[in-house]
């Protein structure tokens, strides 16, 4: 039996221009936390210099490429290291509770409050149109915000240990979404992001 499932489904978040679905829980045969530590220490994680507006910057986060194809965003193209066992049980789980398939994974690990994502949306080419972007977080909370492109609209999500986020339709068209700086302290988190790699792009 799986002691740490969420039996809690895939429940839809109302949203205009686009979808977007939560799962307090992903069902895993492990707790989140031993799942984050077995990430931190199998994953080869880099400090990427990436352009933004023209000037590089160093990301502020770890992040590692990870499947079956390479990925270009932010002025540079990221070739994938193969899957690791662990990401593919991940995987596996995202694709059964989804009902989507993916061929690769992001993975961004944030040290700590100081850590973020700029705002952006998942629309490079090679994603294809309505692009499904399942994203799975390990351990401490942060508050993911997504803002309207053409409407005064915000919304914001709490992330926390174990979760798993669907953004699916037109909602990389009309939304971009990040995570701020915090001033409160926090700890360490892992977000993985599992997206299909189309070809011919």
């Amino acid at each position: 039996m799986d002691l740490f499932a969420d039996d809690t489904s895939l429940t839809p978040i109302p949203i205009e221009d686009g979808e977007l679905w939560f799962q307090q829980r992903l069902a895993l045969d492990a707790a989140p936390g031993e799942i984050m530590q077995r990430l931190l220490d199998d994953t080869d994680w880099c400090h990427e210099q990436v352009q933004v507006w023209g000037k590089l910057h160093m990301q502020p986060r770890l992040t590692a490429w990870h499947g079956e194809a390479s990925y270009r965003y932010s002025g540079k193209t990221f070739h994938p290291q193969p899957f690791t066992p662990l990401q593919l049980q991940i995987k596996q789980a995202v694709e059964q509770a989804t009902g989507r398939r993916f061929n690769s994974v992001l993975l961004n690990y944030y040290r700590d409050q100081r850590d973020s994502m700029g705002f952006h949306a998942d629309d490079e080419r090679e994603l294809g149109p309505d692009p499904a972007i399942a994203s799975v977080s390990f351990g401490a909370p942060r508050t993911f915000i997504l803002k309207h492109r053409r409407l005064p609209k915000t919304l914001k999500l709490a992330l926390g240990d174990g979760c798993l986020l669907l953004m699916a339709g037109a909602l990389q068209t009309h939304w971009v979404h990040g995570i701020n700086k915090e001033t409160a302290a926090r700890g360490p988190r892992i977000n993985l992001t599992f997206r299909q790699i189309l070809s011919g792009f």
